[in-house]
């Protein structure tokens, strides 16, 4: 057995409420990893609706790595809600035009980055991540927390905004395993250590 097969849209058998999320993505700009799945209470195509301001223009990308568990509701506020801040206002009136067209002219909105969420990452019911976030492997999102900054990996975070509520592993087994990468194995050698991986004792990894 090599588990599910990860291109198949709904991985559980009369239920479409739970996807592998790169088999329903069809924004370019949205990238995700194998096995990575998106449980949603009502429909799965909420996910790319619940991917706020991304506007082809502004280029920036949402990145997820493999094997994360994303719930329902979560958020990701792309570059695309940026404002000016430096300036004696925030209002946008160069996208009303009618005079109001150059603006903009020598100026450009603030552009933070892509989101990049790593392998093995878990995010919460209702948690906000936001534009420039990079969000370690192995890393818990609390629900209904707001990422703000770079999630360390191996973290539990929570609250808004989010804060490190603890490391998940000593700092030797978090070594350890982000020198193993476990989620790029061939399949087959996940599956022969699906009993290790599911446990907590780092040594008795099959290798």
């Amino acid at each position: 057995m090599t588990g599910p097969n990860k291109n198949i849209k709904f991985p559980l058998e009369n239920y479409d409420r739970l996807c592998f999320l790169k088999n329903i993505i069809k924004n370019p700009n949205i990238i995700v990893g194998d096995y990575t799945y998106y449980d949603d209470f009502e429909n799965v195509e909420n996910f790319e609706k619940n991917v706020k301001y991304h506007f082809d223009f502004v280029g920036d990308k949402l990145i997820i790595g493999k094997f994360c568990m994303i719930a329902s509701d979560v958020k990701f506020i792309m570059n695309g809600a940026n404002h000016l801040t430096n300036s004696l206002t925030t209002y946008p009136f160069a996208i009303f035009g009618n005079g109001w067209e150059n603006a903009m002219e020598g100026k450009s909105y603030p552009q933070k980055g892509n989101i990049n969420i790593g392998n093995d990452v878990w995010i919460g019911y209702n948690a906000t991540i936001m534009a420039g976030v990079t969000i370690g492997d192995g890393a818990i999102i609390a629900t209904n927390s707001t990422v703000i900054k770079d999630v360390e990996p191996y973290s539990i975070v929570g609250g808004n905004p989010a804060k490190e509520i603890k490391k998940r592993f000593p700092k030797e087994t978090i070594s350890k395993l982000l020198e193993l990468k476990w989620w790029n194995w061939d399949i087959e050698k996940i599956t022969k250590n699906i009993k290790n991986l599911t446990g907590s004792e780092i040594e008795k990894i099959i290798e």
